[in-house]
């Protein structure tokens, strides 16, 4: 503890009163903690005084061997940079906003003729009009589907289009216009996508009268057909309308932010409106310590969100926020508009945040439930395996391949809280020395690979990183060939069991091998065998659907892909004057020159590849 104080004192004597960001790392460079200060000598000077700090920052300071600084302008540019830093670094002592992974949006892609209507994650560099955050790709789907019933604009990609000569499924059940086979005018199409762009910036009720007003001149002129198909596009818009909660209010654009806490973990509930609908919600539950309380979690978990994503005008927050108008002020460079954080306390906005609040209580409840049981079933695995105590890290091993072909390693991750899918490897088996069909020499390559590198990154073994347990979709062998590598590598102290299918494959009947040990069974009802089994079919579904996506891939991949010097320019060429890629590689040297934007020499160089290739 002592030492720690001396090291942070030592740091005090030379630090400006200015704003920054300043960093307490451990003795091997690990970074425990990150914070912003308006004075920074002010700020670090109390890490100096640890009498009344909680446990946790005692605990850091003693830990704490070196620290770094970076002044800023403003406080508000400390807080941004605190946002990223916390959110690259992850460090151990901070708050900590996990599973934040981009949002969907909805695209309307103009940079065809007849713009498609899609799901859109990740950068928008695309030319369109991109709607969103949505909280999950189920609310993408449910607008889409609400898209097409109500402006029948088309989800196809632009090859299907450009190849359709008659009418598809969509159009015969009314979710599209067909504008690929001139159903409607490009002109009229247009009108579509325009009113579509309307009601998802909020004008859904002028769009409802227009409908309503073409329905009944349809209906007077007889066109009842035509009134029909209006009368349906009412129907959905009616629809969204119904499915928005009554107690929304006027709330036109906001993310309604709700906490709830119990036994020392949090969620934090997300609602998002936009144009005035529901746009679906998602909950969060942020790493923090238990003495922790809600008012230090939620600005943490807002400055944190709102990193990598555009913040709405409002906020509906269900707890006051400490340094809101410096908050407010970030968020509000961060968007380039005015963004007003509000802890309403009566009315409908107040009803809003109380739902949030609700579910976010509920979605707790449930996860402590779950992580009850998970806890059991570890102990349990510990016991049945005779481990030290329940595995923290949990990694699942299986094999992928068809003859051999496209062989692909999978590695899935489980532990406390379930699957961690964003520790999910797949391995693609390189090795010229694997027979194809190896299956034991898979597994070699696979766990060579992935423990060289571990012992590389984390030679001192000191993250989280490292498993406790492996489990191997395999019998004897495959625990030989796993034990094996591991003891080249010093590794012998990793648990290692392999699971052996049933006879028939059947489930329930699996053989389990340990080192050392003869096969055993677990009984039939034993909540653990359920549990491994359905550790060993998570990995088996990973394998599967990177093998089926790796072997998709190569089906589409063109031998054009290869040719030296030919960009998506010259490939496009090439095709358009020999018609596909097979009669480019039949094609003789005189006719390569004679193509577009072809050179005499590349003509050579693309002849010369296939002539090589071929031989």
């Amino acid at each position: 503890m002592t030492e720690g104080v001396n090291i942070i004192k030592k740091y005090v004597k030379n630090l400006p009163g200015k704003p920054g960001v300043y960093r307490m790392m451990d003795a091997q460079e690990n970074v425990l903690y990150v914070g912003k200060a308006k004075s920074l000598k002010n700020r670090v000077t109390n890490y100096t005084n640890i009498t009344n700090q909680p446990y946790r920052i005692a605990r850091m300071v003693s830990e704490t061997r070196t620290m770094e600084f970076v002044t800023t302008h403003t406080e508000v540019e400390a807080l941004l940079l605190e946002a990223n830093m916390i959110k690259r670094l992850k460090p151990r002592y901070n708050i900590l906003l996990r599973d934040d992974k981009s949002f969907p949006y909805i695209l309307i892609d103009t940079t065809h003729p007849a713009p498609q209507v899609k799901k859109h994650r990740g950068a928008k560099n695309r030319d369109g009009y991109y709607f969103g955050p949505f909280a999950s790709v189920r609310a993408v789907n449910h607008s889409l589907h609400i898209l097409q019933k109500a402006f029948l604009l088309r989800t196809c990609t632009d090859s299907v289009y450009n190849a359709r000569t008659r009418p598809c499924l969509l159009y015969q059940i009314k979710r599209c216009a067909g504008p690929c086979v001139e159903k409607v005018s490009l002109r009229d199409y247009k009108k579509l996508v325009q009113s579509a762009h309307d009601f998802l910036t909020g004008k859904s009720q002028a769009i409802k009268d227009d409908l309503t007003e073409r329905m009944e001149q349809a209906s007077t002129d007889t066109e009842y057909e035509m009134a029909a198909i209006y009368r349906d596009r009412l129907k959905a818009l009616a629809a969204v309308q119904s499915r928005q909660d009554t107690a929304q209010g006027h709330v036109e654009e906001a993310d309604i932010i709700a906490g709830f806490q119990q036994g020392g973990q949090s969620c934090i509930q997300v609602f998002f409106f936009r144009a005035g609908q529901n746009w679906g919600n998602k909950a969060y539950f942020p790493r923090h310590h238990k003495d922790q309380n809600l008012d230090d979690i939620l600005p943490a978990f807002l400055s944190q969100f709102y990193d990598n994503k555009p913040p709405p005008r409002a906020l509906l927050v269900s707890h006051k926020i400490t340094q809101s108008a410096l908050l407010e002020e970030a968020l509000t460079i961060k968007a380039g508009h005015k963004v007003t954080i509000t802890c309403p306390v009566r009315g409908d906005k107040r009803n809003l945040v109380l739902m949030a609040e609700k579910n976010a209580r509920e979605a707790l409840e449930r996860r402590l439930a779950e992580k009850s049981s998970q806890k059991k079933l570890l102990n349990s695995i510990a016991e049945q395996f005779k481990l030290d105590g329940p595995p923290e890290r949990i990694e699942i091993y299986d094999n992928s391949h068809i003859s051999g072909t496209n062989a692909i390693g999978a590695m899935v991750v489980s532990g406390p809280d379930g699957f961690d899918k964003g520790s999910y490897r797949k391995f693609n088996i390189k090795s010229p020395d694997i027979t194809p069909g190896d299956d034991f020499g898979m597994m070699r390559e696979v766990m060579t690979r992935r423990f060289t590198r571990q012992i590389k990154e984390d030679p001192d073994r000191t993250s989280a990183t490292w498993p406790d347990l492996l489990i191997i979709d395999g019998g004897k062998g495959q625990l030989s060939a796993v034990m094996k590598i591991l003891e080249d590598l010093g590794l012998s102290d990793i648990a290692v069991v392999s699971i052996a299918k049933g006879p028939d494959r059947n489930a329930g009947r699996e053989d389990f091998y340990l080192p050392g040990q003869k096969p055993f069974k677990l009984p039939p009802n034993d909540p653990a065998l359920y549990f491994l089994q359905r550790l060993r079919d998570e990995a088996h579904r990973f394998a599967i659907s990177s093998h089926r996506q790796q072997r998709a891939k190569k089906m589409h991949k063109s031998i054009l892909d290869g040719l030296p010097g030919i960009g998506p320019s010259r490939k496009k060429a090439l095709l358009h004057h020999f018609g596909s890629a097979k009669a480019v590689e039949a094609a003789g040297l005189q006719d390569l020159e004679a193509v577009n934007g072809i050179s005499r020499v590349l003509a050579k160089n693309i002849y010369d590849y296939f002539h090589e290739n071929t031989a």
